[in-house]
């Protein structure tokens, strides 16, 4: 067995914890009713695909944007998923500091980039950084609206705030899109053609 590179183990121990994303519900859809709602990881895999495609319609680079994405709530495999409510009673560390705690025994390159991936998304105001925050607006308000066609009826005020916060034309036009249509509309496209 070959050697393994310094600090393998916290860089593994990292990527296993990150595991947990794809176990962790979004906490939020219990206060509108949704029984079994998506992961953290099931978000942020759509939050990055929707940023490369904001960020293709947007000009800016849809890879630094998918990757800011992708990062946006690794933290939370050690906060959990906060619902905004229940943020106005909490002090929590920054995301920066729990990413910082997360790979600290990572490989120093890891660590490193990935300290400057969540503090841009953090802090950052570049079209990337922007198109990545829409990203998760209009995530938010796609998975509403296809909870509402499941028959919860409470995710309204999802939808309304996730649309007020979009500042893009380009978002702003796919949201108004994904409010018109049906979750199944899109395979009625192709097979018309």
């Amino acid at each position: 067995m070959a050697d393994q590179t310094p600090n393998a183990q916290g860089t593994t121990g990292f990527l296993l914890e990150m595991g947990m994303l794809k176990r962790a519900k979004r906490s939020g859809w219990w206060i509108a009713g949704v029984k079994d709602p998506e992961t953290i990881a099931e978000h942020s895999f759509r939050v990055g695909l929707i940023a490369s495609v904001l960020a293709m319609m947007e000009g800016a680079d849809p890879a630094k944007a998918a990757l800011l994405a992708l990062w946006h709530d690794t933290q939370e495999t050690r906060v959990g998923d906060i619902p905004h409510i229940g943020r106005r009673y909490l002090d929590a560390a920054s995301n920066e500091a729990v990413t910082a705690d997360q790979l600290s025994a990572a490989h120093p390159a890891v660590r490193e980039g990935a300290q400057r991936i969540v503090e841009e998304y953090e802090n950052g105001d570049s079209p990337e950084v922007l198109v990545a925050r829409e990203a998760d607006k209009l995530e938010c308000l796609i998975q509403a609206v296809e909870y509402r066609e499941q028959g919860c009826s409470n995710v309204q005020p999802w939808i309304d705030s996730s649309l007020e916060k979009l500042k893009t034309a380009s978002a702003r036009s796919l949201a108004e899109a994904a409010l018109s249509m049906t979750s199944v509309e899109w395979q009625q496209v192709y097979l018309r053609r």
